[in-house]
């Protein structure tokens, strides 16, 4: 499949998982807020990678984590409803912390003092 096309998909896919995630999805365990970061779909459009990024702790990640997984199934099959494609790819959740680290990275810098001037 021509690369535009899987780029395009992964768009679709991450747009369509965070709608499902949002509004449809009923896990106690997703309570934590909950956001679809990217998609990265195999070549062969067998597999996609679905990176989130949780807010909240250790406890909290690793539960939305669960229910990330649990709720696969559904999320496949609501897919399936959604876009017109034959096959939808299996969802593989990845954590992405990104976020947080360009958080802690901020927060680190707003926290530091100027540098003096440079002599001249």
């Amino acid at each position: 499949m021509p690369r535009r096309r899987i780029l395009r998909l992964n768009e679709l896919l991450r747009t369509e998982i965070g709608e499902l995630l949002r509004r449809h999805v009923r896990d106690p365990r997703l309570s934590a807020m909950v956001s679809v970061t990217e998609v990265r779909t195999a070549d062969d459009l067998k597999h996609a990678k679905v990176f989130v990024s949780v807010l909240g702790d250790d406890d909290e990640k690793k539960l939305a984590m669960q229910g990330l997984r649990a709720a696969h199934n559904y999320l496949r099959h609501e897919l399936g409803n959604r876009i017109d494609r034959l096959d939808i790819p299996q969802l593989a959740f990845e954590l992405d912390d990104s976020i947080e680290r360009g958080a802690r990275i901020l927060a680190a810098l707003e926290d530091d003092p100027p540098l003096p001037p440079e002599p001249s």
